[in-house]
């Protein structure tokens, strides 16, 4: 498992700050999920893991995060091999103008995996991804077919067969079910259930409920700040901040 120390962490968008001194320490293994009122700084914080923050002009990242010891914001830290270890499935998602068969492959290839170094090595690479994503059996049959005409649901969870690729070791995932129907929902719901024993899943969602199913362990932040944060049984039956009870009785969203 990968460990993940955040220290002192500020990101500020121009001179709007999102996170302020944030200092945590992430379990390893299991759904953590990342909860809070709109605005709070979840995705920021979920984007900070692996420096997606980076494709944006105007912000600032101050204090370090921590990966297996290593500050990812370091001089000369390896991008490439960071989002490697840390992959990313964003709340839409976008398949590639390419085949079933290789938006798997893509991520893979770019990575110079031995396993993928030909088309019959990457089939059964793109297999074993496509199952743990739980998409095989309804695209084992056309993985030449252009991605772009899967359902949303599917495109989701091909964008988690995709991330699963590259081997991480820490999934990200920003919302990955709010542009879902309900089936595909449930669906996606059991993929991340299946994967937790394996990866340190960071889940940032909108819904209670989902946070209830699926979490370990919750991290709560408003306006920027972190809250409260411990196993998700204890946060939900006894929080201790007045935010965070205000969060959980609807009183604050």
């Amino acid at each position: 498992m990968t460990h993940i120390h955040i220290k002192n962490l500020h990101v500020a968008y121009g001179s709007h700050t999102v996170i302020e001194g944030l200092d945590l320490e992430i379990p390893d293994g299991g759904i953590v999920a990342i909860l809070g009122p709109s605005g709070c700084g979840k995705t920021t914080l979920l984007k900070s893991l692996n420096r997606l923050l980076d494709l944006h002009e105007d912000v600032t990242v101050r204090g370090s995060v921590l990966i297996d010891g290593e500050d990812i914001y370091a001089p000369g830290s390896d991008l490439l091999a960071l989002r490697k270890k840390v992959g990313f499935v964003a709340q839409r998602p976008f398949p590639l103008p390419m085949s079933i068969h290789d938006n798997v492959a893509f991520g893979a290839r770019l990575h110079e995996l031995p396993t993928v170094a030909d088309r019959a090595a990457t089939s059964g690479t793109v297999e074993r991804h496509l199952r743990r994503a739980g998409l095989w059996e309804e695209v084992k049959h056309r993985l030449d077919a252009p991605a772009k005409g899967l359902s949303i649901g599917q495109q989701q969870r091909l964008s988690l067969a995709r991330a699963l690729a590259v081997e991480p070791e820490v999934i990200l995932a920003d919302e990955p079910t709010s542009a879902l129907d309900p089936l595909s929902v449930r669906i996606v719901e059991a993929q991340f259930r299946a994967l937790r024993q394996d990866y340190t899943v960071l889940l940032v969602t909108h819904i209670l409920r989902q946070a209830r199913r699926l979490a370990d362990y919750v991290i709560f932040l408003y306006d920027g700040h972190l809250v409260e944060h411990g196993p998700a049984e204890t946060f939900f039956n006894a929080p201790v901040d007045p935010r965070t009870q205000a969060y959980l009785h609807g009183e604050i969203s």
